[in-house]
Formats: C-alpha cells, sequence, structure tokens
C-alpha cells in the first residue's frame, strides 16, 4: 500500500494585482507519508497559507501535479474536495474556526457528524487538552488559548487521515503549549495521521520528523547551521 497521503511536483501557484502577475510557489514539491509530522517554516509571505489552501482544495495550483490519497487534482471536482474537508481532511487555522452559534460541546458533535461518525471522544480529548471545563461554553466565551485547544478537539474528533495545521499552538501560553504539543503528536503517531504544521515556533517544528523551510516559492530540506 502506498503510504503517500500527499504527492507534489513541481507546483505553480501566482496571484494577480491588476495587470501584474505575482508568483508565489514556484516549482514547489512535497511528499508526505502516513504517521509522519513536517513543519514547514518561512517567514510572512512566503506562500505558507497559499500552501496550506492547496493541499486542502480550497486553491488549485497553476500548473504541477498534486496528488491527495493518490488521486490528482485534475481528477477531483469541487464536491470531491468538499467530502475530503468533511472526512479525511482537518485543517485547523489560527482562528480556531469555531461555529460561534454552537457550544464546544455541540461543535464537537457536529464535527464528528459531517465526518459520518455517531459517536465520538469529545469527552476524553477535552479532559486531555485540559478544558474539559467549558464544553458549555459558546467560542465567544472562551480565550484564544481555549478557541484553539477546542478547535484540536474538534479536529481529532472527525478522525481525520491528513492535519493541514497553522500556528496549532499560537494563541497558547508556554505551559499549555508544552502540554498540548505531545497530545498533538502522540495522537498523529497513534492514529497513524500525516500532519503539515505551518509554524514560527522553534520547539514545535523540532518535534516534526522533518523541517521543511519555505523560501523562493520551493520547498527546502531546513539546515539549523545556515539559520545560526
Amino acid at each position: 500500500m502506498n503510504d503517500a497521503l500527499i504527492q507534489a511536483e513541481n507546483l505553480y501557484c501566482a496571484y494577480r494585482n491588476g495587470a501584474e502577475q505575482i508568483a508565489v510557489l514556484r516549482g514547489l514539491s512535497l511528499e508526505l507519508r502516513r504517521g509522519e509530522a513536517v513543519a514547514v517554516i518561512g517567514p510572512s509571505g512566503s506562500g505558507k497559507s497559499t500552501l496550506l489552501n492547496l493541499l486542502n482544495g480550497l486553491l488549485l495550483p497553476d500548473s504541477g501535479m498534486l496528488r491527495v490519497f493518490g488521486r490528482a487534482h485534475s481528477d477531483l471536482t469541487d464536491s470531491d474536495w468538499a467530502e475530503l474537508r468533511r472526512t479525511r481532511i482537518a485543517t485547523l487555522f489560527q482562528d480556531g474556526n469555531l461555529i460561534p452559534t454552537l457550544t464546544v460541546s455541540r461543535n464537537i458533535v457536529f464535527r464528528a457528524g459531517l465526518a459520518g461518525l455517531e459517536t465520538h471522544e469529545g469527552e476524553v480529548l477535552l479532559a486531555r487538552l485540559g478544558i474539559a471545563e467549558v464544553a458549555h461554553r459558546y467560542p465567544d466565551q472562551l480565550s484564544g488559548g481555549q478557541r484553539q485547544r477546542a478547535a484540536l478537539a474538534c479536529a481529532f474528533a472527525m478522525q481525520p487521515e491528513l492535519i493541514l495545521a497553522d500556528e496549532p499552538t499560537g494563541s497558547l501560553d508556554y505551559t499549555t503549549a508544552q502540554r498540548v504539543a505531545p497530545l498533538f503528536f502522540d495522537a498523529i503517531r497513534e492514529r497513524a495521521l500525516g500532519a503539515l504544521i505551518v509554524t514560527h515556533n522553534p520547539e514545535l517544528a523540532q518535534r516534526c520528523d522533518r523541517i521543511l523551510e519555505l523560501r523562493e516559492g520551493a520547498l527546502h530540506l531546513w539546515d539549523s547551521a545556515l539559520s545560526s
């Protein structure tokens, strides 16, 4: 069985600014396998968010090859991508992306239901993340760190195969981040998920199997010696 969840070769993606075309990704290649966590680092504006949105189908590349779960992006319709986001791909945005009119526990029930699950581990997940007491609160009643942990619980409750995360511990204080990060990575490895994690946090990046730097529109294996 092919363990590759993502295979990308020579992806090119550009935006138009009036008559000008601005290239964001230029010849980007990537492979991500089950049970593997890969960190992507790079300065603001380097294309990290664009990469995440390509991998979950919210954007399409201008050229190049992208395969997700062995399927070429050119063969995936909008409905196919929507189904993948409901059932197999969990995207964690910095703002938490919770439904404001639902409590935390109902957000989890809703997210698991979208994935076709009748049962979930929401209560266990909230307890492990240290926020069991906020299960019946609404998102606007939570701190930024609590919202981020609630979003993590929603993501894992849907039992995804692939997690795309944008600064998953960015809203957490240092002590809480030290508690949450091991749970995050343990879940990835226990469930043989694949995870692509965009982060500026060096400690979080060091927990990953590989660190890639997005530079000049392409991914390069990070060399700590060049950054010191």
